[in-house]
């Protein structure tokens, strides 16, 4: 009976986000409606707990601190206006809550980071307009080439 349930909830998921772990400080982007207009909203912080993992709706649990006040937010992952979740930097933790940043600020709230593995950072990019352009031109330059070399088959064959 449990397995039908993980099955059922994994099924419900998505990846059209990256994978969030305690300690990634991360950009939540949602979509806010206000009356008619709506607008894209980002959340930036650390990334304090994730409760429901195996649920077909996780929560992650998201604080940053403005102005010198903490301000926690909670997230469905899965929910339609969460638009994007941008992984902006991992941090090295040994726990799998980390409540206790709640009471730390400054130097003592800073973290070991760790690098992103290159599939975390491709997963949002676009190709930057230098690699479009590069793209193009290796196209045309194909293209050329197959001009070239239909026109000396062209050229034997007429001989």
């Amino acid at each position: 009976m449990d397995q039908k349930i993980i099955d059922f909830n994994k099924s419900q998921q998505h990846s059209k986000f990256p994978k969030i772990n305690i300690g990634d400080v991360v950009s939540v982007h949602r979509t806010i409606k206000e009356g008619e207009k709506s607008r894209v909203q980002f959340f930036e912080g650390l990334v304090i707990a994730i409760k429901g993992k195996q649920s077909s709706s996780p929560t992650v649990t998201v604080r940053k601190v403005t102005k010198g006040i903490g301000v926690e937010m909670v997230f469905p992952i899965f929910s339609p206006v969460i638009t994007k979740i941008e992984i902006i930097r991992h941090s090295k933790v040994r726990r799998s809550k980390l409540y206790y940043m709640r009471e730390r600020f400054g130097k003592a709230a800073k973290m070991k980071t760790v690098d992103p593995t290159e599939e975390e950072v491709n997963f949002y990019s676009k190709p930057k307009k230098d690699e479009k352009k590069e793209s193009v031109k290796k196209e045309k330059v194909a293209k050329k080439e197959e001009k070239t070399t239909d026109k000396k088959k062209d050229n034997k064959t007429k001989k």
